[in-house]
């Protein structure tokens, strides 16, 4: 069984491993990037460093196999991102000038979507005001890890005063929807929400 315990500093590479090999729609997106460190430095590790009460891993015999990554407060999180966290890896992630088209160029779209953290703050989820990532390794997966994850982190949110919490998933990614439907998520639609992404919402208490 996995220990569920809070995200260490030496977690990091761990971390930055599972978010690599599940990155494309829950597959591994180690061919789809060139910069290895774009997508950890979005979805997990600001997370870790700016929110580290929220953010949890699954220990497998002392490593990290699975992580989950939240905060209580989207709109403060969006603050702090700009202000603190981007500041140091602009420099390292420079999004291409004019509109990028993911297809085409898929590590300038992520590029473009580090440095517009405020994508965020979509105003038909602001009932939902806590968000979250969660992502195992293959090995983790339907054993129990991602339910005991979610559990911990909800736990903390609610106690944060969140009393619900929104996500946003690649309609492509089936398996995940079919774990997240389990757990008690629901789809949400917003204005212009686009044609591959799912929003799904839930309270944060846990009957």
């Amino acid at each position: 069984m996995f220990e569920i315990r809070l995200y260490r500093d030496s977690d990091e590479a761990a971390m930055r491993e599972i978010c690599v090999r599940t990155g494309d729609a829950g597959g591994d997106a180690r061919g789809l990037y060139r910069d290895q460190d774009l997508l950890p430095d979005i979805f997990a590790i600001p997370y870790a460093v700016l929110e580290p009460g929220f953010a949890f891993v699954a220990d497998d015999d002392g490593r990290a196999v699975g992580y989950i990554v939240g905060t209580p407060d989207t709109a403060r999180f969006v603050r702090r991102f700009r202000e603190q966290w981007l500041p140091k890896v602009a420099r390292l992630h420079v999004p291409p000038s004019g509109r990028v088209d993911f297809d085409a160029d898929p590590e300038g779209s992520m590029a473009t979507i580090l440095h517009t953290p405020e994508r965020m703050l979509e105003p038909g989820l602001a009932g939902y005001p806590a968000h979250l990532h969660i992502d195992l390794l293959p090995r983790a997966q339907g054993r129990g890890a991602g339910r005991a994850l979610m559990s911990a982190f909800l736990a903390v949110v609610n106690a944060a005063g969140a009393d619900a919490v929104h996500l946003g998933m690649d309609t492509s990614n089936t398996g995940a929807r079919a774990f997240y439907d389990r757990l008690g998520f629901t789809e949400i639609r917003v204005p212009d929400q686009p044609a591959d992404l799912t929003y799904l919402v839930r309270p944060t208490a846990q009957g």
